[in-house]
């Protein structure tokens, strides 16, 4: 029979997948081991922990309480876990993060570069992608995301807040005029980021407003839409990180900031209820307050 914590291990891990199949796979145990260990569990506490339909997985009230409670036994047990072994004098192994491509180049990787520095043991996968990725299926240990959260299953810790903001070189500016309400973009030349070819799209603006606008050029990255904007070539829409670079060295100019909308955060990101090894907790201990410098008051 499986030792009680195991059996704690696999109940909180169908919880968080909503899955007893995704449960096995995330713990690499056989689906009827997961259900054997949930059945010994609920049979040793005498009550039902989960409902189980041919659709989905939920907690009972009674599963909810033990959910919180079994997380704090197995993190109370990983910091023993993590005290009581002293083989290693330092973080080790592979730290595999995930971030948005431009944030992740401009502001993690630096960060990633000196942790490697700092400790010679650790091994380091930086995924740069545009999507939401999949910690369990895809093997990431931590991730950075800039939006709002609903995702129950991750821990977040927020690092600041970014905007989306509206920016055209001086060059232009001065050719055209400066927009003055979202409305007059009707009137400028638009960049646009986008994959397929609408005919308009919507920019949405404070007190929900949405302007439709018609782009004269549309490219499948922000980069390219910088380098267009910086050219001469029109009005873009982006997140404020990714325009300040260029803000700051004076070759983009950012217009209409009294109708930008609200700040969307930054999270740093990991699965919730799952032991932080050293080599996760020391990159988010260096992580965090550089990257709250940068962002804390920047939106």
């Amino acid at each position: 029979m499986l030792d009680r914590l195991e059996a704690l291990r696999i109940f909180v891990a169908i919880a968080e997948e909503g899955s007893f199949v995704r449960a096995a796979r995330r713990l690499q145990r056989s689906p009827a081991a997961v259900t054997r260990a949930v059945s010994d569990l609920e049979a040793r506490f005498g009550t039902r922990l989960l409902t189980r339909t041919t659709r989905a997985v939920a907690l009972t009230e009674a599963g909810g309480r033990c959910l919180e409670q079994a997380r704090q036994v197995l993190g109370a047990y990983g910091v023993l876990e993590q005290s009581a072994s002293r083989e290693r004098s330092g973080p080790a192994g592979l730290l595999t993060i995930s971030a948005p491509e431009m944030f992740g180049r401009l502001h993690i990787l630096p960060i990633a570069q000196r942790y490697l520095c700092t400790h010679p043991g650790v091994q380091v996968s930086l995924l740069l992608l545009n999507r939401l990725v999949s910690f369990v299926d895809e093997g990431v240990d931590l991730g950075v995301r800039i939006a709002q959260l609903a995702d129950s299953s991750l821990r977040a810790i927020q690092v600041g807040a970014v905007r989306r903001v509206v920016c055209a070189s001086p060059g232009y500016l001065s050719a055209c005029g400066v927009p003055q309400t979202p409305q007059d973009l009707r009137n400028h030349d638009v960049i646009a980021v986008a994959d397929a070819r609408p005919p308009t799209l919507r920019w949405p603006f404070a007190g929900s407003i949405g302007v439709a606008v018609t782009p004269r050029l549309m490219v499948n990255t922000v980069q390219a839409a910088l380098d267009a904007a910086v050219a001469d070539g029109g009005v873009i829409r982006v997140l404020s990180y990714q325009a300040g670079p260029l803000e700051e060295a004076g070759r983009l100019t950012r217009v209409l900031r009294d109708h930008e909308p609200a700040p969307i955060p930054i999270h740093i990101v990991h699965p919730a209820g799952r032991y932080l090894s050293p080599t996760v907790r020391l990159f988010i201990d260096a992580a965090v307050p550089e990257l709250r410098s940068k962002f804390a008051d920047r939106a």
